[in-house]
């Protein structure tokens, strides 16, 4: 006769279904000397660097893989020939040595692997943007609540000591009363540099395109679909959710702000002609906070580097370069012009290789050992994510969207709720 537990899992599934029930252990709670076992969900380019960032940080053993194209499960065994690697990411989480797991999959995918991962018991390492609407943000944050988990989104800059050194300058009052914050992302690069050929073996065969899809429109097999997911709409901020979060976070984080009570976004594809997603766009957030931030991209010139950032007040201006230095300017005092002769590799980027992903990645692996709170917890990835679906539901639908803070919804023109 079938056990209770054996019963549960043959009609609710092996990981959700347990956890709903109560049935499933959480984690081990783990010492200071305890090695960390680690699985990562999504094994493509950012998966892989942040893999790699977590393996360099102390006592952490990778364990597991799991993705839904079977090259990316040969490349993963290449780098850790002892790795388990699954095509279906709930059997990783079925594992109960795992302790936490590095979720870097598409982000129209992120809360339907977020949540299994929390019922399961692991903690979480949330690639940025944290979630793709508003609804997945809530499901995300229903999840957490009461779980005891700990939480990392990716948005690195949020470690950097810069966060806590400009914070004091903007507390001594050297800035005066601020009330502009712009910030910009240049590349010279069509399509960013996100265009990536289509290996030969992308085919229905390899790729478990039903997974892949999601809660997304449902198209026939598409391998460019798959590969260049960056491109559509279906499964992409576009150039918001790769790099404007790297900024809004931040700057949310240095000057503690929420949700803007409005966003506009305007902009277009010049370069790009394969993307859905514009290349060339401005951002303007009216911030409750009587701040006007704004973010200026574009895929066409270098000059302002990928992270320059200005933040004004009448005494004196902050300049934040793309390696997290700043240079405090009183007011009266001119500037050092803004240079794109950026260091290898010290930009935020989708692929970030800098020291800051392995920084942010041991405070994640410090903070499940103490179970304190990391340096970008839920509730910053929450509004960060918010904030860039705000700008990209407003270039879609050509209006100012606005906030409902009550309802925790975008509204656009005659009152109607996103969800609506």
């Amino acid at each position: 006769m079938a056990t209770r537990r054996e019963f549960i899992q043959k009609t609710l599934g092996s990981t959700a279904g347990l956890a709903a029930y109560g049935l499933f252990p959480s984690s081990r709670v783990l010492g200071a000397n305890d090695r960390i076992r680690i699985g990562l969900i999504g094994a493509g380019g950012r998966g892989t660097e942040i893999f790699k960032a977590a393996m360099k940080c102390s006592n952490v053993e990778p364990v597991a893989v799991a993705d839904i194209y079977t090259q990316r499960l040969d490349e993963a065994k290449q780098l850790v020939p002892s790795l388990a690697t699954y095509r279906d990411f709930r059997k990783l989480l079925d594992d109960k040595s795992i302790d936490a797991v590095l979720i870097a999959t598409p982000q129209h995918l992120h809360a339907l692997h977020f949540v299994p991962a929390i019922q399961a018991g692991k903690d979480v390492y949330q690639e940025k943007t944290m979630a793709f609407n508003p609804d997945h943000a809530k499901r995300m944050r229903k999840a957490l609540a009461g779980s005891g988990r700990v939480v990392q989104v990716g948005v690195q800059g949020t470690s950097a000591p810069s966060v806590e050194q400009i914070r004091e300058y903007v507390k001594s009052g050297q800035l005066g009363t601020i009330t502009q914050l712009h910030t910009f992302h240049y590349r010279n690069a069509p399509y960013g540099g996100w265009k990536r050929p289509v290996p030969a073996d992308c085919n229905p065969q390899n790729v478990n395109w039903k997974a892949f899809e999601g809660e997304a429109k449902q198209y026939p097999f598409d391998p460019n679909r798959f590969i260049n997911w960056r491109f559509f709409w279906d499964y992409s901020g576009g150039n918001c959710f790769e790099n404007m979060v790297h900024q809004v976070g931040y700057w949310f984080k240095v000057l503690n702000l929420k949700v803007p009570q409005k966003v506009t976004m305007v902009g277009a594809n010049y370069l790009s002609p394969e993307m859905q997603v514009p290349d060339t766009m401005d951002v303007s957030m009216i911030q409750r906070e009587k701040l006007l931030f704004t973010w200026n991209s574009m895929f066409g010139n270098n000059l302002m580097g990928s992270g320059y950032n200005e933040l004004l007040g009448d005494k004196g201006t902050i300049l934040r370069d793309p390696a997290f230095q700043f240079t405090f300017v009183p007011q009266g005092k001119k500037p050092t012009p803004p240079t794109s002769s950026e260091a290898p590799g010290k930009g935020a980027d989708i692929v970030g290789r800098n020291d800051i992903t392995v920084v942010h990645m041991q405070n994640f692996f410090d903070c499940m050992r103490s179970r304190k709170e990391t340096n970008c917890p839920l509730e910053l990835g929450f509004s960060s994510a918010v904030t860039c679906r705000m700008a990209v539901e407003s270039y879609r639908h050509g209006q100012t969207v606005s906030w409902d803070d009550q309802n925790e919804d975008i509204i656009y023109e005659g009152g109607v709720n996103m969800s609506s």
